[in-house]
């Protein structure tokens, strides 16, 4: 396991508007300008929105399962461009989700650039009913836990969060910070990945962080309407914000998100505090098993 020698991490997220972009070099200019900034107030890692590329679509004037496709084949040119803008600004990006081919199949994929190089993903296990039937999205099969320079972490992308397992299982391999890169069109969906999110770093005693998009296309599938307000929860108990709140964005407005989260505060939660979600648990009466590939 990676060795913490600072107290703190300083997390940054984006709150993305979907915009107009006139190339791909356009979209990776505004994102390394987003990056930059949070680097120089000295964050250790960025998060971005799920599918934030998505505005890109606008580029292929096709029906959307191809545009799709197309998206994704412009998804290694990207993730290079990312972990090259990781190594340069010395900070770790989790580059929210890309469209993803692997084979004949297409996948929604989160990808942790690091800073000193190293590049992982973690694959979206549950895609929405909308992803399926538009996009003909697959789930992958793979849940990871990441050793990163700053503390364990996983990532789950949108849908994902609320299906309560998967944080649970990433918590029992000692993640500390849960990073939740989402896209929802609606104040309802939002609440949903909102409320899951929080319930996660209550039952987990960890932090969340949330990064979504804002704005509207109406010329683009899928995009004539967001719903975001990214936010950063803790643990709910003494010593933590009094409604498990870090910070927390002005709703559909795009910003940044700068927090500071002390890791060395969950361990004691865990050992002591008012109650003890993971220490309590009935082992002698359920348990949580995963079937699927493990890696990380």
């Amino acid at each position: 396991m990676t060795t913490i020698t600072t107290r703190t991490v300083r997390v940054g997220c984006v709150q993305w508007r979907m915009r107009r972009f006139a190339s791909a070099q356009d979209f990776l200019r505004q994102a390394e300008a987003s990056v930059a900034s949070l680097a120089s107030y000295g964050c250790d890692v960025v998060l971005f929105p799920e599918f934030f590329g998505a505005p890109l679509l606008g580029l292929t004037p096709v029906a959307t399962l191809p545009a799709m496709r197309t998206l994704a084949a412009q998804t290694p040119e990207f993730v290079a461009a990312f972990s090259a803008m990781a190594r340069q600004h010395h900070i770790n990006i989790i580059a929210g989700s890309m469209p993803q081919l692997d084979g004949a199949e297409l996948y929604n994929v989160a990808w942790l650039c690091q800073r000193d190089g190293g590049q992982h993903v973690q694959y979206k296990l549950h895609p929405t009913p909308g992803e399926k039937r538009d996009w003909q999205m697959q789930g992958g099969s793979r849940l990871a836990v990441f050793d990163t320079d700053f503390g364990r972490i996983g990532i789950l992308i949108c849908y994902d969060v609320e299906f309560p397992e998967l944080a649970r299982l990433l918590a029992a391999q000692g993640m500390d910070i849960l990073f939740v890169p989402f896209w929802t069109d609606s104040q309802y969906g939002y609440q949903r990945v909102r409320f899951c999110a929080q319930a996660r770093a209550i039952e987990n005693e960890c932090y969340v962080v949330l990064a979504g998009s804002t704005g509207a296309l109406p010329e683009v599938q899928s995009l004539d309407a967001q719903y975001a307000q990214s936010a950063i929860f803790t643990p709910s108990d003494y010593g933590f914000p009094h409604d498990a709140v870090a910070l927390e964005a002005t709703p559909n407005v795009e910003t940044t998100l700068v927090a500071d989260l002390d890791l060395h505060k969950l361990a004691p939660l865990r050992h002591s505090g008012s109650v003890r979600n993971g220490a309590d648990r009935r082992r002698d009466l359920y348990d949580i098993t995963w079937l699927g590939k493990r890696e990380g």
